[in-house]
């Protein structure tokens, strides 16, 4: 039975105290931004949330920087159908990022634990695509076999870190660490020791 995004699925995982509740929310925010507007030097104008499901991220971002343009995609239609209109979220699936352009290179770009629950073609058919949608800092949260972890095992790959860090690498992102990544554009302006060797 293929795996269901639905109403239950976002109760039990993503209300209340869900995974780390609100104030962990907040503070993947926070630094997400703070990485962003580092790097780019100056606020952030943009974000594009690939994998968003209910637009978990839109209202803390907004707090930050109310006049702030997101826009979210998700492969859950009930999250869609809910909250696309008042959210700007948007039906795609993560391999439609292959094609898919829906705006210039954003500031922030947020694939928040995804990469982990898709097959490696998928991976591999929309990566690049958020690699050029990327203009400012990815926020690619992503676990691995490595790592423990709490929550939604249901259709998790443990997968090692080397397999994400070389399609990463492959389509020119650099990592920053905690789960932050610079966009091509911006690889040339960063110091040595911004980056690893």
């Amino acid at each position: 039975m293929e795996k269901q995004y639905d109403r239950e699925y976002f109760d039990r995982w993503y209300r209340g105290a869900g995974l780390g509740g609100p104030q962990r929310l907040a503070r993947k925010v926070a630094l997400a931004v703070a990485t962003a507007e580092y790097h780019l030097e100056r606020p952030i104008r943009t974000v594009l949330d690939i994998g968003c499901g209910e637009g978990a991220w839109r209202a803390p971002l907004l707090k930050l920087r109310p006049k702030l343009d997101y826009l979210g995609f998700d492969s859950s239609l009930y999250a869609i159908e809910r909250h696309g209109a008042r959210r700007n979220l948007h039906w795609a699936r993560f391999a439609d990022f292959e094609h898919l352009r829906p705006c210039p290179p954003v500031d922030l770009l947020i694939c928040a634990d995804v990469l982990h629950y898709l097959p490696a073609r998928e991976i591999d058919r929309g990566l690049a695509g958020l690699a050029e949608l990327c203009g400012g800092v990815a926020f690619l949260e992503t676990f691995t076999r490595q790592d423990q972890t709490i929550g939604d095992d249901d259709g998790f790959l443990r997968r090692p870190a080397s397999f994400y860090r070389n399609r990463l690498h492959a389509v020119g992102l650099q990592p920053l660490g905690s789960h932050c990544w610079l966009s091509p554009a911006l690889v040339e302006d960063a110091t040595a020791l911004e980056l690893p060797t």
